[in-house]
């Protein structure tokens, strides 16, 4: 039996994934900030460089998801320090035990995001061979992803997935989408023009399993489904599932600026993805459509 160490193992994915991995017959170790009982916990402290030995020692695959949320808070200067530290010094760390240690490693996998390419809205359809965007999640997202690639270094598979919006029908972004609709409250966002790549949470744990059985898997993925859709279209569909009308009209973009500072640039701007690296490996997206979704 194959031992997997996931990092955010407690967190919307992270728990939903390793219940996936479970059920697969795989023991599943997690690392969190709080010391626990548990004998499949161990502890870590990225402000201190620790990292109990014990959970790479056994580890034959690292999934790393841990980071603070990107949408959770205002984007201050001490969040959005938060947001970087919380990703590529968590990696570094744990680049320098597995060095460190030396364990029987045969993957690291790790989440990355759309938010590379940059936050904007164009008529380009992105691809992971596209250089990086110029603004703070891609600064985020390219240091990340270059802390990442020192596993590659060495001669660790490396999987790395740009993940869009992580859908799921309890929790998470599609319920904060859907909850003012069903109150009567919804409203377009800005223009509505805005691309909303998204992937399924099924789909998601699916690709990560993916990248641990499949040898094939390696390098960087968008981990998004096939389907471009803008947050107009997406309002609407959600509306007329729900038997509800858009009485509302479109939010302006200054008031979302006013609420949510420099963080609004995730809700009023979002450029396609291509997902076609991923279908060349013949993986079977499940929710392919957001009306299956609904």
């Amino acid at each position: 039996m194959e031992t997997v160490l996931v990092t955010g193992g407690t967190g919307f994915i992270g728990k939903k994934l390793c219940n996936k991995l479970k059920s697969k017959g795989y023991n599943v170790t997690i690392l969190s900030r709080k010391k626990s009982n548990d004998s499949n916990s161990f502890y870590w402290n990225i402000k201190n460089n620790y990292i109990d030995s014990e959970a790479i020692i056994n580890a034959n695959y690292i999934i790393h998801l841990a980071g603070a949320g990107i949408a959770d808070k205002r984007w201050t200067k001490k969040r959005k320090q938060l947001l970087f530290d919380s990703r590529i010094i968590s990696t570094n760390l744990l680049f320098e035990k597995v060095k460190e240690l030396n364990p029987t490693l045969k993957g690291f996998i790790v989440a990355s995001g759309i938010g590379f390419y940059g936050t904007i809205t164009s008529n380009k359809i992105f691809s992971e061979q596209d250089e990086p965007g110029k603004d703070f999640l891609s600064y985020v997202c390219k240091f990340w992803e270059q802390a990442s690639l020192k596993f590659k270094s060495i001669n660790i598979k490396t999987v790395i997935f740009r993940t869009g919006v992580v859908f799921a029908e309890n929790g998470g972004a599609l319920e904060k989408i859907v909850t003012p609709i069903k109150k009567g409250f919804g409203a377009v966002l800005g223009k509505g023009d805005q691309y909303m790549p998204w992937i399924h949470i099924n789909d998601l744990c699916a690709l990560y399993i993916e990248a641990i059985e499949n040898k094939n898997f390696d390098g960087i993925y968008n981990a998004v489904s096939p389907e471009f859709i803008t947050n107009k279209e997406i309002t609407y569909q959600i509306a007329e599932k729900l038997n509800k009308k858009i009485f509302l009209p479109p939010i302006p973009s200054f008031l979302i600026k006013i609420i949510f500072g420099k963080m609004s640039i995730i809700l009023l701007k979002g450029s396609r993805i291509s997902c076609e690296k991923i279908k060349i490996q013949k993986f079977d997206f499940h929710y392919n459509s957001f009306k299956n979704l609904i």
